[in-house]
């Protein structure tokens, strides 16, 4: 299938893409041992080191968000694929040190297996102080779903950056694992699609949708969500998600609140705009604060149309640490 994307050979997609991120964020970023991206300028070893790992074709996410106040590194698998695990073992030994490693992992079949086996490993090796977070904010399946079934989506990346600046502070890897899983249990996920995507390296497609339906819940790679219907307006389609969404965290009148607004990859800055106005809005009449919002492509998926919405119930040790410095490739604050 002829593909229109700017690209050489397929199968040469990942390393011409990271020399690319390197090029570009060299400043922040280096490439170590072909497959981790890494902060250039090294967090100090009395300081917990943050670590994730995913498949390649979601940029930014999940390299773009190595630096200051984030990841240490990003463990790259191919596009789509998980990393296998000697390589995030490789990780873990590159970072080892007596503050500890938190590894944080999105809640799908290949990265918790290459992550369980790079931690026993990396355990077999002699490190210790290894800490796992797995991310499974997508509420498609159900809030209420077991935790096997739900996906981790956008929600990796607050919480890498409210555990990297954890870290940054020199907080202890129980103080950093804490906060993590206090933003963990009170964030939730719900994508909607327009339009899937093509896979770049073979062409095909994963997912088609009728030209006058969207889908609320369907996966990043494609997975069904909770049925397709006929296409809504933003402000429709923005009630409707949040609805489930401030049920999930159990967010009410006088609770704060941070939302992302998470382009698929081929949703304009101009419709994320009108979907955070249409979330103020909805906020506002229920009487919670939108204490922090940003809107932009953090995690996508190729040229899907759509966006994800991620909202998180928060208090002031959670704002304080989002609202804390941070220089990557993608966020710099």
């Amino acid at each position: 299938m002829v593909m229109k994307k700017f690209i050489n050979d397929p199968a040469n997609l990942v390393p011409e893409l990271l020399e690319g991120l390197v090029v570009t964020s060299g400043d922040i970023v280096k490439i170590e041992q072909e497959k981790l991206v890494c902060r250039k300028e090294e967090k100090a070893k009395d300081k917990v080191a943050v670590v994730t790992l995913g498949g390649a074709g979601h940029e930014p996410a999940l390299s773009g968000f190595v630096g200051q106040g984030m990841l240490d590194v990003s463990v790259v698998g191919d596009i789509f694929a998980a990393p296998g695990p000697v390589e995030v073992l490789e990780a873990l030994k590159r970072v080892d040190r007596p503050a500890g490693t938190l590894l944080i992992t999105l809640n799908h079949a290949g990265d918790v297996l290459s992550s369980d086996m790079a931690q026993q490993m990396a355990e077999g090796e002699g490190l210790k102080n290894i800490r796992n977070i797995n991310t499974h904010e997508d509420i498609a399946p159900g809030a209420d779903a077991p935790i096997a079934d739900r996906r981790g989506l956008v929600g990796c990346v607050p919480l890498a950056k409210i555990a990297g600046s954890a870290a940054e502070r020199g907080w202890t890897l129980d103080e950093v694992y804490r906060v993590a899983e206090k933003f963990n249990d009170n964030m939730a996920t719900l994508a909607v699609a327009l339009k899937g995507a093509t896979h770049p390296q073979n062409g095909m497609e994963i997912a088609t949708l009728g030209d006058d339906e969207m889908e609320i819940g369907m996966g990043q790679h494609g997975e069904a969500g909770t049925g397709r219907g006929k296409m809504l307006s933003a402000d429709e389609t923005t009630y409707k998600m949040l609805e489930s969404l401030t049920s999930a965290v159990k967010a009410g009148s006088g609770d704060k609140v941070l939302l992302l607004v998470n382009g698929s990859g081929a949703t304009t800055m101009m419709e994320m705009l009108v979907v955070a106005r249409a979330a103020k809005k909805f906020f506002d009449a229920k009487g919670i604060e939108l204490a922090a919002c940003k809107a932009g492509e953090m995690l996508t998926v190729q040229e899907t149309a759509g966006f994800q919405l991620l909202l998180a119930k928060v208090d002031d040790e959670i704002l304080s640490l989002w609202n804390d410095p941070c220089r990557t490739p993608a966020w710099c604050w």
